[in-house]
This record gives structure tokens, C-alpha cells and sequence, in this order.
């Protein structure tokens, strides 16, 4: 039975420095046109809103309207500073965001107003607490920085899905052309229960933890893969050290060293000495721009 790769600080660090170099490229490149895209689809929403309340002044009284309307809620959550999550709105409301809810409720869709109006951004909208009316500019000014915070926001939220989901596909590709079988997701309380030698499924309960990717290698160890995309070394230690690391810690404990083989596939951003953590806590590391070497350990298993 091959153990598990580990790499050398040497490895680690000149694999990182070519995922910071594949990151660059990346973030220069699409983050502008998916900006575009979603600031041309919500300036007519914030539009709307500032101009249809007549400029905020009648928000509240057309709160049903405007709050259960999809992107109009967007440009609602956005008017605050910061601006405000759902999950937050919900609490801080004791609101339900669903739009047939908030139909039937104008009390509720009041108090989601409410919610936004106590969080303002006077800067951007300091007619509101001067209690007049705006300027051409002072308009104009508030619906582009307002329009360009949601495009700002929703673009890197899109990067970071988009990324983890396109370095999901990849694994998964990767496991067909090596003969692997993609069968259904279910949950895997124990070894018993998990996919046959040569199988492998999506996202799934693994013992007491999700993993991205659950894969039975050929000589019959599991291989619970975590995906992590992360665009600083700041947010590599949450993804890594913080979460794909002590699920590694606790899938051992929970199936034993000789039958589990936990892994993260890695690109972006990662510091050298939390990678190196990592590896150290029983994680496996692997790199979305070198499948090679995770196919090489994978068909290493055969024999």
C-alpha cells in the first residue's frame, strides 16, 4: 500500500509561486468582464429605486413592492453601509426574504426598510438626513457608486464559486479518463458505506464532516478531497489550516490512518509555512495546474 505523497518545503513553495502566477493572470482578466456584465444588469434596478421612492422619500411607503421584487431587495441591501447580507436582513428584520411572504405582509416589508434606512450611507445619500431633495449630481453619483458596490461584491462572490466549481469538474474529469465511475451521492458513516474501488461521488456527509469529492482509491482507502480556492494568504489559512486541515485531522480519527486518505486540491494564493502545517496535520496536497501528480498517486494505488 503506497502512503500518502508528501512534499518538501522546496516543492511546496515553487508549487505556490505557480499558483499565485496562474491566479494573476486570471484575476486581471475576468473579474472586469463579469463586473460589466453584472453593473449593466442591476444600474436599471438601483435606477428605479432612487427615482421611483422619489429619491428614498417613499421607500417605506412602497417598501411590498420594491422588497419582493429579486433585484430590487439587491439594491435595497446595498444601500446601507457596509451593505447588509440576507441572512443578516433576516434577523435583523425578523423577516422572511421570500416574495410571496412579503406580498401578504406589508408590516414585515416594512420593518426590512426599516432595517436598511437605520444603516444609510450618508455619504452617498446625504440628502436623506438633510431632509431634501437631491441635485442632478448628488442622484447620478449614488446610483453609479451604489450600482458599482453590487457589481464589485456579486463579481468576486461569482469568482470564487465559479472557481471552485470549475476546479471540482476538473477532478472529476480527471477521474473518468482514469477509469474512475462516478456513482450517486449518498452518506458514508463509515468505510462500509463508502463508494466502491475505482468509484467516486460528489459532495457528501464523510463520517461527521462534508467533502467536496469522496474518491475509493484502487486499493480500497477512501480519499475525501476538499477543493479550496483562496485569493489571498490571509484567506488560505481559514480554507486550509481552519477547515480543510482539521477535517483531515478528524476523518483519521473517525476511520483510521490505514483507511483514509484525506487531500485538498489547492490554486490560488497559499503561505508556504501553512501549507506545510497542513501536510503536518495528515492533509495531502495536491494542485489544480499539476493534475499529474494526483492521477500518478491515484494510479499508484493499483498495484
Amino acid at each position: 500500500m503506497p502512503s500518502r505523497p508528501t512534499w518538501t518545503e522546496d516543492q511546496l513553495r515553487a508549487s505556490s509561486r505557480q499558483a499565485i502566477e496562474i491566479f494573476r493572470e486570471e484575476r486581471l482578466i475576468e473579474p472586469l468582464e463579469k463586473y460589466l456584465e453584472i453593473f449593466d444588469d442591476y444600474r436599471a434596478a438601483v435606477e428605479d429605486l432612487i427615482e421611483g421612492t422619489v429619491d428614498l422619500s417613499q421607500l417605506s411607503a412602497q417598501a411590498v413592492e420594491y422588497v419582493a421584487d429579486e433585484k430590487s431587495l439587491v439594491a435595497i441591501r446595498y444601500l446601507a453601509s457596509p451593505f447588509i447580507s440576507e441572512d443578516d436582513l433576516k434577523v435583523l428584520a425578523d423577516a422572511s426574504l421570500a416574495p410571496s411572504v412579503l406580498r401578504k405582509d406589508p408590516v414585515m416589508a416594512g420593518r426590512i426598510v426599516e432595517a436598511v434606512m437605520t444603516a444609510l450611507d450618508r455619504r452617498r445619500f446625504p440628502w436623506v438626513g438633510e431632509d431634501r431633495e437631491p441635485t442632478e449630481g448628488e442622484r447620478e453619483s449614488a446610483i453609479l457608486s451604489t450600482t458599482s458596490i453590487i457589481a464589485t461584491s456579486r463579481a468576486q462572490t461569482a469568482r470564487r464559486s465559479t472557481s471552485k466549481d470549475e476546479q471540482e469538474e476538473a477532478v472529476k474529469a480527471r477521474l473518468r479518463a482514469e477509469g474512475f465511475t462516478e456513482v450517486p451521492t449518498r452518506p458514508i458513516p463509515n468505510s462500509a458505506s463508502a463508494p466502491e474501488p475505482g468509484e467516486f461521488c460528489a459532495e457528501t456527509m464523510f463520517g461527521t464532516r462534508k467533502a467536496d469529492v469522496v474518491i475509493r482509491l484502487w486499493d480500497g482507502r477512501t480519499m475525501p478531497l476538499e477543493c479550496k480556492v483562496s485569493n489571498s494568504s490571509t484567506n488560505s489559512v481559514k480554507r486550509l489550516n481552519n477547515d480543510a486541515a482539521v477535517k483531515a485531522k478528524i476523518w483519521i480519527h473517525e476511520f483510521g490512518v490505514n483507511n483514509v486518505v484525506p487531500a485538498a486540491m489547492l490554486s490560488g494564493v497559499f503561505k508556504v509555512h501553512n501549507l506545510v502545517s497542513a501536510q503536518a496535520d495528515g492533509l495531502t496536497l495536491f494542485w489544480a495546474h499539476d493534475l499529474d501528480a494526483f492521477v500518478e498517486f491515484i494510479d499508484s494505488t493499483m498495484s
